[in-house]
């Protein structure tokens, strides 16, 4: 059973950046294509970044909002998820989780709040 702990997230001025880290618990944790996902209040959950592995290799997805400006990696020998996010505007405010991708199959982590405010 993989658990997912989120972490790294907090207040930060718009144009600012944040790394968030999601740590997975369980030794098949490489064999997930994984995502992170955010929710905003009043707001649907939503996908805005995967990484998925495939025969031809790696390959990275983003939602439209966050395209050129997000990256999303991943350590699997530290059963770790990154999200790079870059330029945050103040849309991006939200909890943002992980979670197997491009459907959700795992339990959901408590997430980490993004705030962006001046």
């Amino acid at each position: 059973q993989v658990q997912l702990v989120e972490s790294g997230g907090g207040l930060v001025q718009p144009g600012g950046s944040l790394r968030l880290s999601c740590a997975a618990s369980g030794s098949i944790f490489r064999l997930y294509d994984m995502g992170w996902y955010r929710q905003a209040p009043g707001k649907q959950r939503e996908l805005v970044a995967s990484i998925i592995s495939g025969i031809s290799g790696i390959r990275t997805n983003y939602a439209d909002s966050v395209k050129g400006r997000f990256t999303i990696s991943r350590d699997n020998a530290k059963n770790t998820v990154y999200l790079q996010m870059n330029s945050l505007k103040s849309d991006d405010t939200a909890v943002y989780y992980c979670n197997t991708a491009p459907l959700a199959s795992r339990p959901w982590g408590q997430g980490t709040q993004v705030t962006v405010s001046s």
